[in-house]
């Protein structure tokens, strides 16, 4: 059996038990500079991904990460992470983790190998055709992920594989996405760089795909849920910088707006009353610079 990059000794960390604290710190640094090369190695696949994800999106379908251990957390971190910051519905990106909400914190032993419950996992969630299915695991190899993955090719909705295992016989999916990051600092501790490497590519999935359907403007989070004291000062400055308006006008317009954000940027740079501004966001499915009449730079 071919063993995974992800278990094997790095030679360049061999004796880190006898280094002193600073030398151990800047040999874990000059080791992660090794990750973002990788990923940027796969720019190409990662691009692909955001592509389905848009699609999978405009067709009314959801984002759905599926993982093991750390891989499954990191997974469930991202999703989390959209409702608040793109004021998107809580099902639209969904994180799903060998073990359930338990192994969120603690070790569920056995639960990665069963790849019944990853099928299970999505049947429990009604998974179908106009979703689409990243399967994260470092090894590429988890019987949990393999298991998904098979059940999303079934029902013929989209997959991505995201691994940093470049050996091995790995899951057949539409997309694979494989950072090649190399041997852990500590040996098989995939937390390390390989979780590093998975969390870059996640952000790139969720926010691009975001960004694509016109939950950004410029680079402003147009659709924040101001769901307490700091987003609400983040959503006036945004208002703010969006909208090219002093604070008092800022504010009226996020009133008159009833809050939504990206409608009061559009009230603030043009004649629109709320009632035509939602009209005109619906007419170009809620891209604000569409809306404006901006130049698309594709």
């Amino acid at each position: 059996m071919t063993q995974a990059l992800t278990e094997s000794r790095n030679p360049r960390t061999i004796y880190i038990d006898r280094l002193n604290t600073r030398d151990a710190v800047k040999l874990f640094i000059n080791e992660d500079k090794a990750v973002l090369t990788a990923v940027e190695a796969c720019g190409e696949s990662i691009a692909l991904a955001v592509e389905y994800t848009v699609q999978a999106f405009l067709a009314g379908g959801r984002l759905v990460y599926i993982g093991a251990g750390t891989s499954g957390r990191l997974g469930v971190l991202d999703a989390s992470e959209c409702p608040p910051t793109f004021g998107v519905s809580p099902d639209m990106v969904v994180g799903l983790i060998a073990g359930g909400e338990k192994a969120l914190r603690t070790a569920v032993e056995g639960a990665e190998d069963n790849a019944a419950r990853g099928r299970e996992d999505l049947e429990d969630i009604g998974f179908c055709k106009d979703d689409i299915l990243v399967g994260i695991t470092a090894s590429g190899s988890t019987p949990y992920v393999k298991g998904a993955l098979n059940y999303a090719r079934s029902v013929e909705a989209k997959t991505v594989l995201l691994t940093c295992n470049p050996y091995g016989e790995l899951p057949e999916a539409d997309v694979l996405i494989n950072p090649v990051v190399g041997p852990e600092i500590i040996c098989g501790s995939t937390r390390l760089k390989s979780g590093t490497a998975c969390k870059m590519v996640l952000n790139m999935i969720s926010s691009v795909s975001m960004i694509k359907i016109g939950k950004v403007f410029e680079n402003l989070m147009v659709d924040v849920r101001a769901t307490n004291s700091k987003l609400k000062k983040r959503a006036l400055r945004i208002v703010m910088d969006g909208g090219r308006v002093p604070n008092y006008l800022a504010e009226a317009k996020l009133e008159e707006a009833n809050g939504d954000v990206k409608l009061a940027i559009l009230l603030a740079r043009t004649d629109l009353d709320a009632e035509q501004g939602r009209k005109k966001l619906k007419s170009v499915g809620g891209v604000l610079y569409k809306a404006l009449g901006e130049i698309d730079y594709e």
